[in-house]
């Protein structure tokens, strides 16, 4: 089955994007742990926005008791550099992430489904891209896979651009929606960035991936049938019929 448009009418009218992004990375699990060698196991990973709470009431009194006690040197603080009202990032990550399990369960590969709130703003393409760059430097190999058509940044191209390279596949016009794989590995004395990239469209069929275990290994990520799995999980096929 193509891919369909899920920001757009009229399956934006049917169903939300995010029941996509939620059960897509359950459904690369199963098929990924049905591929992995021994040794080695998938598991999903969603978080929602980026506020954390921390229950700070518990130490204030505590605290205050040490600072009583305290009859060192006075040290007055001075004002600030900089206070100014800001806010918190809010990005959604939807993540698969493989585990070499013999080894203290070291990450060795990470799928990237990339969510709106990854696009919406430069500060926030920014740090989707830092991560991915972080990723490939630790050796770890990252797949990412864009579906957000009312958006047209590419944030392959630009993890590639802060790497100072470029895909000339990708040329002369970037593609709002794709897939890439991507691996970072040392040969000899050198550094090798390696990327399978597709452009997406929407009415195809999606690609197959590799997802570097090992820089000698790879199991296949089939997203088409991942991805027909969780429209049919969430009867979004039903609406078609």
């Amino acid at each position: 089955m193509p891919l369909r448009d899920h920001f757009h009418p009229p399956l934006s009218h049917h169903s939300s994007w995010d029941l996509v992004h939620g059960q897509w990375p359950a459904m690369m699990v199963l098929q990924l742990n049905s591929r992995l060698p021994r040794g080695y196991a998938a598991g999903p990973l969603v978080h929602l926005g980026s506020e954390i709470e921390i229950d700070v009431g518990s130490f204030q009194t505590s605290f205050e008791n040490a600072l009583a006690d305290d009859n060192g040197p006075t040290w007055r603080l001075p004002q600030p550099s900089v206070a100014v009202e800001t806010e918190l990032l809010k990005v959604d990550n939807y993540e698969v992430q493989v585990y070499d399990v013999n080894r203290n369960r070291r990450l060795v590969a990470a799928v990237e489904i990339v969510s709106p709130s990854n696009k919406d703003r430069p500060e926030t393409r920014q740090v989707f891209v830092a991560k991915c760059e972080a990723l490939l430097r630790r050796g770890v190999s990252v797949a990412m896979v864009d579906l957000v058509t009312d958006m047209e940044f590419n944030l392959y191209a630009d993890l590639l651009n802060l790497v100072g390279q470029h895909d000339a596949t990708f040329q002369p016009k970037l593609p709002a929606i794709y897939a890439a794989a991507c691996r970072w590995i040392e040969r000899g004395r050198k550094h090798v960035l390696e990327t399978w990239s597709h452009a997406l469209h929407v009415g195809q069929p999606l690609p197959t991936l590799p997802i570097w275990i090992a820089d000698n290994y790879h199991v296949p990520l089939d997203l088409e049938t991942t991805y027909e799995d969780t429209c049919r999980a969430l009867r979004i096929t039903e609406s078609e019929e």
